[in-house]
């Protein structure tokens, strides 16, 4: 097996070109369009007078969004070519932040929250779709890894940076700063990308090819081997997107001002889970990491399962579920990522695409029972991850993901 390396460089093509600092700058933008506005949503609730379900549509509505949009956008950028549908996403991330900003209801906050995602997921459907453009198939995973590390720093200062926003500004501060980070991308592919899909298929988004690609990529084991794991790794740690603001605020009282630490302390996990995954994969291969990363969900679900039950109900059970839930998903998604898109060369977006809607499903799902199941206590929330723990657990032992292979 190819020795993964955090050296990779991109292929010689691209060598002028800071491929590395636009996947990482293209990969944040997720964690940010979800983690920066997590301290407002209690107070969205008191703002529109509505209940928390109704403010959960904010965060459902952009799941939805981003997931149905991968299906196209992924097989826009196998056609016309990876650029310009990111030029294309990235202005419309712009433009729905501003309208997310400017929103004086609740309804027309969530219709911008899902024009939002659609302009977010061309930035992380092309960041993977490039991956493997730019980049040797055996280091795809370690490339991802790496990444994955510096895009930790999202989702570990944005609550911080977030809570901060709200109690100064209010909750329309975070959208302000969406709109400015979209702005910077769409300046830096402008000026610094070039166009790396040289295999460009033009019958990608025509129906018959379209579907013939669905099918392709579908019919792979190897695909679902990753896709379904990876899938329901993101679904636990959504729970606690969606739902760790109400627990820890409404519930437990943790003030407003320092859930931001209570949830990067959680997201450090994350952190820790990405550079184990470097260093596991070189030693043992992508099916042996992968293997460790779902028993370290199924253990985190059971602990946090195990403590609330056993009347642990304090703030620090909840932080330290967290750290250990992100943990394992630092080192299950960055394997996802690459072993679901790797062997499809000339179907990366495609496959990009699949296999993040499939994640987005999840996550909606996830979201919505996770609102709807809010009863003031701990217990949804740690049967929801535990239950999603297990799920990855099982998928990853019935599946089997094996090292990838270069496509046919």
């Amino acid at each position: 097996m190819a020795r993964q390396t955090d050296a990779a460089q991109p292929l010689a093509a691209y060598a002028r070109a800071p491929v590395l600092l636009l996947i990482i700058g293209f990969l944040m933008l997720q964690p940010l369009s979800t983690d920066l506005y997590l301290a407002s949503l209690p107070s969205l609730a008191t703002v529109f007078a509505v209940p928390a379900s109704k403010v959960q549509l904010t965060l459902s509505m952009f799941v939805a969004g981003f997931g149905g949009a991968q299906l196209v956008i992924g097989p826009l950028s196998d056609r016309h070519g990876r650029r310009p549908v990111l030029l294309g996403g990235l202005g419309l991330y712009v433009g729905a932040s501003l309208l997310c900003a400017a929103a004086p209801g609740i309804d027309l906050l969530i219709v911008a929250r899902f024009l939002q995602a659609l302009g977010c997921c061309s930035a992380i459907i092309i960041a993977r779709a490039i991956v493997r453009d730019a980049y040797a198939p055996a280091d795809s995973a370690g490339v991802i890894a790496r990444a994955s590390s510096w895009l930790s720093l999202a989702p570990l200062l944005g609550p911080i940076l977030g809570s901060y926003l709200q109690v100064t500004f209010g909750w329309r501060a975070a959208f302000v700063v969406h709109s400015i980070l979209g702005a910077c991308l769409l300046v830096a592919v402008m000026l610094r990308l070039p166009e790396t899909n040289v295999h460009k298929n033009p019958r990608a988004t025509e129906l018959a090819g379209l579907l013939e690609n669905f099918r392709l990529v579908l019919g792979e084991r190897e695909f679902w081997a990753n896709a379904l794991p990876g899938a329901l790794s993101y679904g636990a740690i959504f729970a606690f997107i969606s739902g760790s603001s109400l627990v820890l605020i409404r519930v437990l009282q943790v003030p407003t001002a320092w859930f931001g630490y209570c949830f990067a302390f959680g997201v450090s996990g994350y952190l820790g889970g990405t550079i184990l995954c470097r260093h596991l994969l070189p030693r043992f291969g992508q099916g042996a990491t992968q293997r460790i990363g779902a028993t370290a969900s199924l253990a985190a679900g059971a602990l946090f399962l195990a403590g609330v039950k056993l009347g642990a109900i304090h703030w620090t059970l909840v932080a330290a579920a967290m750290f250990l839930t992100m943990g394992a998903h630092g080192i299950n998604f960055p394997i996802a990522q690459s072993g679901a898109v790797t062997p499809f060369p000339q179907q990366a977006g495609t496959a990009a695409g699949l296999m993040g809607a499939l994640a987005m499903a999840v996550a909606f799902l996830v979201g919505t029972v996770t609102g709807a199941t809010f009863d003031g206590t701990l217990t949804p929330l740690a049967l929801i991850v535990c239950a999603l723990g297990a799920a990855t657990f099982a998928s990853v032992r019935l599946l089997g993901a094996a090292d990838p292979q270069v496509a046919r």
